[in-house]
């Protein structure tokens, strides 16, 4: 686990990377901050009323040297956030709802990325997550080519690395959210130093069973090739087919998957949810995550029973995902 991250802490060290941390009063979060900008990771950008949390800090011993403050209600560009928003928003959001909008340090600290004043954002270690993923879909959008953000948990024990997605966000994906999920992850993955080798999962193997909801991962795959023919992406497999070379040899062989699948994309959000936890429960492999991908810009959400090594980590990889 150590080696995963000093890997992603070198890429992206003394980078000048900034993240905002919307929720600036939490402990978790000064903690995190505090470390982040002794080592000189990244810059972060706490969220709130100045005094509150310096004297929260000064509480807990931190003195938060090379971390910035903002408050909302006190920020001197202002007028130009509140423009931006209502000209992003298109319609949807008067000046006056706006200004209103723009106290919530959600919504501030999203336009700050958005204005390229930040290159990151990570919250929800106090709010939920449709608090921090509904302004980054409002005001930052989804990647061209995208249609929906989708959640993903990179699986880790010992040496072992896989990316597992979507077990976050989208509960009943189609075909083209399937593959445009493929394609993200793949990404994802070679953010961590993965090689991405993609099992779109089934219940069935290349045909073995029939109904929509195999026909439905089939497709996926079909489009994914099309849409991105240099991956080496195959399916639909069963997990065993995709991860047991013997398995993958009598179920698929003439697939460019082996059994040496390090990808796996779920066809519902209830299988991808079940399995990140055996895995985790069960086999116990450590779950980053849920990383958020497909958005113009970096936006992560915490767990509300996050510690301060879950922020401190989640940040590095929002600012690697900002390179």
């Amino acid at each position: 686990m150590s080696n995963l991250f000093e890997g992603i802490k070198q890429k992206v060290a003394g980078k000048g990377i900034s993240i905002v941390l919307p929720e600036g009063t939490d402990e978790r979060i000064l903690s995190a901050a505090d470390r982040l900008a002794k080592e000189n990771v990244l810059k972060p950008i706490l969220i709130g009323e100045v005094a509150n949390v310096k004297a929260k800090a000064s509480d807990l011993g931190l003195a938060l040297e090379g971390v910035e403050i903002l408050d909302p209600s006190t920020y001197e560009n202002m007028e130009e956030l509140v423009a931006s928003f209502v000209e992003r928003r298109k319609g949807k959001a008067t000046e006056e709802q706006a200004r209103k909008a723009l106290l919530d340090p959600n919504y501030f600290g999203t336009m700050l990325v958005y204005s390229n004043k930040a290159n990151g954002l990570v919250s929800g270690a106090t709010h939920s997550t449709a608090d921090t993923v509904r302004p980054a879909l409002q005001i930052i959008k989804t990647k061209q080519g995208v249609s929906k953000t989708s959640g993903v948990f990179i699986m880790v024990r010992d040496d072992e690395k896989y990316v597992f997605a979507d077990c976050a966000i989208n509960i009943a994906p189609n075909s083209q959210d399937l593959a445009e999920i493929a394609i993200e992850s793949a990404k994802t993955a070679k953010l961590f130093d993965i090689d991405p080798k993609i099992a779109m999962l089934s219940f069935s193997t290349k045909g073995s069973a029939k109904s929509p909801e195999t026909e439905k991962v089939a497709e996926a795959v079909k489009i994914a090739k099309e849409l991105a023919p240099e991956l080496t992406l195959d399916g639909e497999f069963q997990f065993d087919a995709a991860f047991v070379p013997s398995v993958a040899k009598s179920k698929a062989p003439e697939s460019v998957i082996q059994g040496d699948a390090n990808t796996f994309i779920f066809p519902s959000l209830e299988a991808g949810n079940i399995g990140y936890k055996i895995a985790q429960r069960l086999g116990n492999f450590e779950a980053i995550g849920p990383i958020l991908q497909g958005l113009n810009m970096p936006v992560n959400d915490l767990s509300r029973g996050c510690n301060s090594e879950d922020v401190y980590k989640l940040s590095i990889i929002t600012a690697a995902q900002a390179l």
